[in-house]
């Protein structure tokens, strides 16, 4: 039975959350976060190109998920015991409301691509 999105994980998701890729990584590095993760390990389990592997590596860092003390080694470590609280709970919810989880991370892209092309809209006035 899918459960209910609370209203503070829905505004991580909507703020925080770029990608379904991004939030794969995130919650692939949270549940084995004892192991350091390089960008051809991470390219091996989520099937993507390296190169981008290695961008979702350093976005997770950016976003204070991740941390590293080996140049290209990243760990799982969130920045704050409220950001570890709101990924644990998004991984239980997401393990049960996938679907409801992934419409709001895309519903996030969609608003993006249509304030872009918003921008090229001809207007009456121009």
């Amino acid at each position: 039975m899918p459960t209910e999105i609370p209203d503070d994980l829905q505004r991580f998701i909507l703020v925080s959350i770029p990608s379904i890729p991004f939030l794969e990584a995130m919650l692939l590095l949270r549940a084995e976060r004892q192991q350091e993760w390089t960008a051809t390990q991470l390219a091996g389990r989520l099937y993507m190109p390296e190169k981008a592997a290695g961008q979702l590596l350093d976005e997770l860092q950016h976003a204070g998920i991740l941390a590293t003390d080996a140049p290209g080694a990243f760990r799982y470590a969130p920045r704050t015991p409220d950001l570890t609280d709101l990924i644990d709970r998004l991984a239980t919810v997401y393990a049960t409301n996938l679907i409801d989880v992934t419409h709001l991370v895309h519903a996030r892209t969609a608003k993006k691509a249509l304030r872009f092309a918003d921008a090229f809209k001809w207007r009456k006035d121009s």
